[in-house]
């Protein structure tokens, strides 16, 4: 489990796709010391499973990760190259404080930027998810974009829009990002589980 509260921008400096699946190397300021092999670590909200850890020289950590043709056919990850940057979170430890919001990893689907306006040091982002989980976003409810917890300050049917503080946007890819790219959209657990309920009466 995760928070949605990024704690480092990693850089993808390997790709080796397989024949099932892909293998990236990623450079991050984490002690790779610090993290175990079969670790979980979120990548942009995708949860992928650390394989290798070790330093390439003194200034450069790196982990490697896994992830297979499924993740790759329901995120942006197919579209990651050396170079992409990355927000990053290690996994939820029992008794750390709950900055976010519950975040599962396990990414529902890719939503869209099609609006973002500057507002001093602030932004204000307008995104349009799929029309299958629009019924997941509600005023003032929580999603998880690029593995980021955000509050949502309006829905209109298929699109809705969030603001980003000037923190958000400095220390996360946010602060790069434009119209018409591609993010990782995971719904909230509770909204999830409502729809559930109330599909089956």
């Amino acid at each position: 489990m995760f928070t949605g509260i990024v704690s480092d921008v990693g850089t993808v400096i390997a790709v080796d796709k397989r024949a099932t699946g892909v293998r990236i190397r990623m450079a991050s300021t984490y002690d790779p010391d610090t993290i175990a092999i079969g670790a979980s670590i979120a990548h942009a909200g995708i949860c992928l499973t650390v394989v290798e850890a070790g330093r390439l020289d003194d200034s450069v950590s790196y982990f490697d990760v896994e992830a297979s043709d499924e993740t790759l056919s329901c995120t942006t990850l197919k579209d990651w190259q050396i170079g992409t940057r990355v927000n990053l979170e290690r996994a939820l430890a029992l008794g750390e404080e709950l900055g976010g919001h519950l975040v599962t990893g396990h990414v529902d689907g890719v939503a869209e930027i099609i609006g973002r306006d500057n507002d001093a040091d602030m932004a204000r982002l307008t995104f349009r998810v799929p029309d299958k989980l629009k019924k997941f976003v509600a005023e003032k409810g929580s999603v998880a974009l690029d593995g980021t917890s955000l509050t949502v300050n309006g829905v209109d049917d298929a699109t809705f829009d969030v603001m980003l503080i000037p923190h958000t946007l400095e220390i996360t890819t946010w602060g790069w990002k434009k119209a018409g790219d591609k993010v990782n959209f995971e719904v909230d657990l509770m909204a999830r589980y409502a729809a559930r309920l109330a599909e089956a009466g």
